[in-house]
């Protein structure tokens, strides 16, 4: 099981009261969120597409807008993008970028529409395929200090080593590379001068705090095959619904690093490198409704993914000193290191399901405007494996993350065979705020199309914006709170989506 993210989490935030074991609760999040994605066309009016058919986006948005289809399309998307990251910490500030090239979309739509003068309430229907990228995890972020700072991860072992006796700390995760390391070392006497059998607590000769910096690089996505069928009925009743399978591949590189001034410890780093891949599948249903020629009203139910997870994680940890003579082990320590086993794991993940719902005006031939609405849980996440025990982390997921209310506002201007669209989309925070940082999710977009008879050509502009709180390990004082150092971040991703369309 893995054992990183006892302290050096990915977390962002501090977790107080039950703090989880393993860190997995964080994948509960991770691998749920997902940005509503598509073609250029849907990307550019902010991602809405609850209400609104006849885009190849309804394949995995909402399948009931495929019953819209008179003729069948193909499409190809092609992306590019730029994720910025502003860091401070301890008033200093650092600006990491990464970029990317992708295909975010492809697309196929089979449509099979009754002729005009067929009998019956059902119109016909289309069935249509999709290749979606979902979640993109490449992202670099860290921080360096030149001021010192306000405690040390040796803080951290010492705490979470306590209790242990010393015949067992060396298997104890990170901590036992600690031990291993000379970055702390048992009590063995006590208070008279005699002998402790088998001790079990700790304490470090490495006093005062340390300068500290740390790099963490993530790579990955997360992508989605769809299968779905939409069918219309009278052209007043659309529903749909299709089956999605996901894939996804996640790796992290950490590196942590503290530097001390006038003290038997020069240096020390811990490196960990985590990979995580899996597959998972969920149901997609929906429907629309025409009241009037110029409304839809949709409604989408998606389900929980249930994913089945691979995992395997490493960790590798050195300290320097300064040739100092330990006389409790009678040994002088020079460059010390220690290295855990590969640790293998597999785990399932439920992640929660979701309710939306939208509506779109139409203002004749010349545009329309539309807007989607939808409802996530992110505490109903739920992990389970027969590797570890999942119960704290359920328990974290519980406690950690909260419900979110996320809404979407686009439109599109049609001038002969151009199109001009523009949209703004607000995702909640998923977090409990136990931090007191508000990590929402704001998103400005923009486009422009051209179509012709039987090709189309449409160009997104979208930007991300949202904050967070990276906590490196924690320490808790006597009411429980962390004081480990904290991270400010300024997550700002930008993306440019051109699709390319073919009717036939």
């Amino acid at each position: 099981m893995r054992i990183l993210t006892v302290f050096l989490t990915l977390s962002t935030l501090t977790i107080t009261g039950a703090f989880a074991q393993s860190g997995y609760f964080e994948d509960a999040y991770r691998f749920s969120r997902s940005n509503p994605a598509g073609s250029a066309r849907i990307i550019g009016i902010g991602g809405t597409q609850y209400s609104l058919g006849g885009d190849v986006s309804n394949i995995a948005g909402n399948p009931a807008g495929l019953g819209f289809f008179r003729s069948s399309e193909a499409s190809i998307s092609l992306g590019y993008t730029d994720w910025r990251v502003d860091t401070r910490f301890l008033n200093q500030d650092r600006t990491y970028n990464t970029s990317n090239f992708n295909v975010p979309n492809m697309s196929y739509v089979m449509a099979n529409p009754k002729g005009n003068l067929e009998s019956g309430a059902f119109k016909g229907g289309a069935f249509g395929i999709s290749f979606q990228r979902i979640a993109n995890f490449n992202t670099e972020f860290g921080y360096f200090s030149d001021e010192l700072g306000q405690s040390s991860i040796i803080d951290f072992y010492l705490q979470d080593a306590f209790g242990i006796p010393e015949n067992q700390i060396e298997n104890f995760g990170l901590t036992g590379l600690a031990y291993q390391t000379y970055q702390i070392n048992p009590i063995a006497f006590d208070q008279d001068g005699n002998p402790i059998q088998n001790p079990n607590t700790y304490d470090s000769f490495v006093l005062g705090f340390p300068f500290q910096d740390e790099n963490i690089t993530q790579e990955g996505s997360a992508s989605q095959m769809t299968f779905s069928y939409g069918a219309n009925f009278n052209h007043k009743v659309f529903v749909g619904g299709g089956v999605g399978i996901r894939t996804l591949s996640f790796s992290s590189f950490k590196t942590y690093q503290e530097e001390f001034i006038d003290q038997p410890l020069a240096n020390s780093s811990l490196n960990e490198n985590l990979f995580i891949n899996g597959i998972g599948v969920n149901l997609n249903l929906g429907l629309i409704y025409k009241p009037i020629d110029y409304i839809n009203l949709g409604f989408v139910f998606q389900s929980p993914t249930w994913y089945g997870l691979n995992e395997e994680y490493e960790a590798g940890m050195t300290a320097n000193y300064n040739n100092y003579y330990f006389e409790q082990e009678d040994i002088t320590l020079g460059n010390q290191t220690a290295l855990s086993d590969l640790i293998i794991s597999n785990y399932g993940l439920n992640t929660p399901l979701k309710l939306g719902g939208g509506a779109t005006f139409f203002i004749g031939k010349n545009g329309f405007i539309s807007a989607d609405v939808d409802w996530v849980d992110y505490s109903a996440g739920r992990i389970n494996s027969r590797d570890f025990d999942e119960g704290p982390d359920n328990q974290a997921i519980r406690d950690t993350y909260t419900s979110t209310i996320n809404y979407r506002l686009g439109g599109e201007a049609r001038i002969d065979k151009f199109r001009l669209r523009a949209g703004y989309a607000f995702f909640g925070d998923p977090f409990t705020n136990a931090s007191g940082v508000d990590q929402s999710t704001q998103q400005l977009s923009g486009g422009f199309g051209v179509k012709f008879n039987s090709i189309s050509l449409d160009f997104a502009l979208v930007n991300q914006k949202y904050n967070g709180l990276y906590r490196s390990y924690q320490v808790l004082d006597e009411n429980n709170n962390n004081y480990g150092p904290g991270t400010q971040l300024e997550n700002s991703i930008t993306s440019g989506v051109l699709t390319l369309g073919f009717n036939f």
